[in-house]
């Protein structure tokens, strides 16, 4: 409705290797209004990449979601093609631990890789706390600040002030046409035994800081987390 199909004479961006991804956003946006381009070109929705090419931008997917379940429920499973013909990975249903919901994630031939962590809330906390087990790495923790001391304190403190530089970079890429911008206040560091591991916000991005981390395991935590 807000967008175009793609012209003719301009080929689908190039399908990015999931694991070479250490940028993405979740979008429909392929090639933002730019330019002589009034409209933003869309394609299928995936986890896309943010490039640059001269003074195009392109937002190249790595992974697909499915298309919409005759059920209307969305399937939490992603694609390595548009045509999802090639599972990429699946997240199971949630299964109660105590005052945790556990996520297994697996590989596209069903082989566990590990699991998301969804703990409820504490008094003051604002949102849930995010866990994220991968086999053979420590726990990755995502740092929640806001929920002690709320937005002022966290930015006071510097806190999230990196990310919110290299975020803003992702945006001028114009990931979703330019017109969403990160809040600091949204940004979630996760660590891993106090190693930078990823950085996420509340508007579909993510930036990768390990180069251990299962991108798969990134896309699973996004499939859940607002369920």
């Amino acid at each position: 409705m807000f967008g175009k199909s793609r012209d003719v004479d301009e080929p689908a961006a190039p399908v990015v290797p999931w694991a070479d991804a250490w940028e993405f956003v979740v979008g429909d946006v392929e090639r933002p209004a730019a330019g002589r381009r009034s409209r933003p070109v869309l394609g299928p929705r995936a986890f896309r990449v943010p490039q640059r090419r001269g003074e195009q931008c392109v937002n190249a997917p790595c992974a697909f979601f499915p298309q919409q379940s005759s059920s209307g429920s969305p399937e939490l499973c992603l694609y390595e093609d548009a045509e999802g013909r090639t599972l990429l990975c699946s997240v199971d249903g949630p299964v109660k631990a105590g005052d945790e919901r556990h996520f297994a994630v697996r590989d596209g031939q069903g082989q566990a890789i590990g699991i998301i962590r969804r703990i409820a809330p504490l008094k003051r906390a604002l949102t849930p706390v995010w866990r994220i087990d991968q086999p053979g790495h420590a726990e990755i923790v995502s740092s929640g600040e806001w929920a002690k001391g709320g937005p002022k304190e966290m930015l006071q403190r510097g806190v999230g002030k990196l990310v919110q530089g290299i975020f803003q970079g992702v945006a001028d890429l114009g990931a979703d046409g330019g017109d969403q911008a990160s809040d600091a206040a949204c940004v979630l560091q996760w660590t891993a035994d106090g190693e930078p591991v990823l950085a996420s916000d509340g508007c579909g991005q993510f930036l990768v800081r390990a180069s251990w981390l299962d991108r798969r395991l990134v896309f699973a935590y996004a499939l859940v987390r607002d369920r």
